[in-house]
């Protein structure tokens, strides 16, 4: 089941385009991610400049229910298209950059790519509910993770290579080409959209999708779990060098390592996602994910090289699990004329409390000892876990668990 599963989405023409666009502008997005930082350093000899650099990308996502209403306002294979095409071109611009003085063209560069991204994110949730079977939702949402997380494990070394090597400029090319490529797979889509609704008034806005997720008691339950599991994530995030360094006893270097692992076991979930979360009610794969993610968390602070290489596994394994459920609820539940808004709401409201608890997070590893820190943090997930599985409220109906249609929607 699990590989004819698979196989029937990768078999079907614009799912498979679609994760290869994915793997292209994924590739680009995490050259880009580290050099961006490296690069401000480089030119300025600021940390606190390098690390802006990253908080310049994810800044949009506060303001992801107004950008996903792009995405129910137009028309969203035209969206995607244009949105490549549009950073392809505006990368080129960071060729422009050869002293400390024109690093402000990088940061608002950085600002309109994280807008970007949070817009694209919502007009492709909602394109792909068009896609495929929504019993099928599970597997390609698990297959997208697995091919975003595949290109972490290699574009990083890839872009700081190239930055090595070629300087910046030729990083921002590689991103640009990767965006190009994208915006020509997307235009190869062979996907019916219904035409974009009118605007009615007032409850069309951009609040809309807040409303719609608040307001379904399927959705809302997924939504806040990912919401504390991803500031539980933070947490954890903000801890990796301490762990590391006081804990391991190794040099900063040694954190490649515990990503690698975490990425191992991400790619992992990706593809057991469609089968588990057919096999299992919503609530309890999600709960699954939290609780083993909580685990992990709490024993990484044994001083053990063994233990906390099998902890970024596990973190990489459980964490997705939340991210994958709660997105094709989403898309599942959630009517076309505001599924763009949605998606950016529910994005936005698990993914902000990730970035709170990383600057959270390094303020508290210098007043409370990550001995105590971390088992917190996990005590927390699994509370969080296990009330998912216990509040009764709301469930929705069990998924079909007959077999799958051989024919798609499109």
């Amino acid at each position: 089941m699990t590989g004819s599963a698979a196989g029937k989405v990768l078999r079907d023409r614009d799912a498979g385009l679609y994760l290869v666009a994915v793997v292209a502008t994924g590739f680009g997005t995490s050259a880009m991610w580290l050099t961006s930082g490296i690069w401000v350093k480089s030119l300025t000899g600021s940390d606190s400049l390098a690390a802006l650099a990253v908080f310049a990308m994810w800044l949009p996502s506060l303001a992801g229910p107004a950008l996903g209403a792009l995405a129910d306002r137009m028309r969203r294979k035209p969206l995607l298209i244009g949105a490549n095409l549009a950073m392809a071109g505006l990368l080129t611009t960071l060729l422009a950059i050869d002293s400390a003085g024109r690093i402000w063209i990088l940061f608002a560069v950085l600002v309109l790519y994280g807008a970007s991204g949070v817009v694209m994110d919502a007009a492709e949730s909602a394109l792909v509910a068009h896609t495929v079977d929504t019993r099928l939702l599970g597997d390609l949402n698990g297959l997208r993770m697995t091919a975003a997380e595949g290109t972490k494990l290699l574009a990083p070394l890839a872009g700081a290579g190239l930055y090595a090597r070629f300087g910046g400029g030729a990083v921002a090319l590689l991103d640009a080409a990767s965006f190009a490529l994208a915006a020509g797979v997307c235009a190869l889509l062979r996907v019916n959209e219904p035409a974009r609704p009118p605007r009615t008034g007032r409850r069309d806005g951009p609040a809309a999708g807040i409303r719609q997720v608040w307001a379904s008691p399927v959705l809302r339950p997924l939504v806040l779990t990912g919401s504390v599991t991803m500031l539980c994530a933070g947490l954890n995030g903000a801890a990796l060098y301490a762990v590391v360094d006081d804990r391991l006893g190794h040099s900063p270097t040694y954190a490649g390592v515990l990503y690698t692992a975490q990425g191992a076991g991400s790619l992992t979930i990706g593809l057991l996602a469609g089968p588990l979360l057919r096999r299992l009610p919503e609530r309890v794969f999600t709960a699954a994910g939290t609780g083993l993610f909580a685990v992990a968390v709490g024993v990484r602070a044994l001083p053990y090289d063994t233990v906390a290489l099998a902890a970024s596994a596990a973190v990489g394994a459980g964490l997705p699990c939340v991210l994958i459920a709660a997105m094709a609820a989403v898309q599942r539940e959630t009517p076309d004329a505001v599924l763009g808004r949605t998606a950016a709401a529910a994005n936005s409201l698990m993914m902000v409390p990730n970035a709170v608890a990383l600057a959270l997070g390094a303020g508290l590893i210098a007043v409370l000892d990550i001995r105590v820190l971390l088992p917190l943090t996990g005590a927390v997930g699994l509370l969080t876990a296990a009330w998912l599985v216990t509040d009764r409220r709301g469930r929705a109906p069990a998924a079909p668990t007959g077999p799958v249609p051989s024919s798609t929607e499109t």
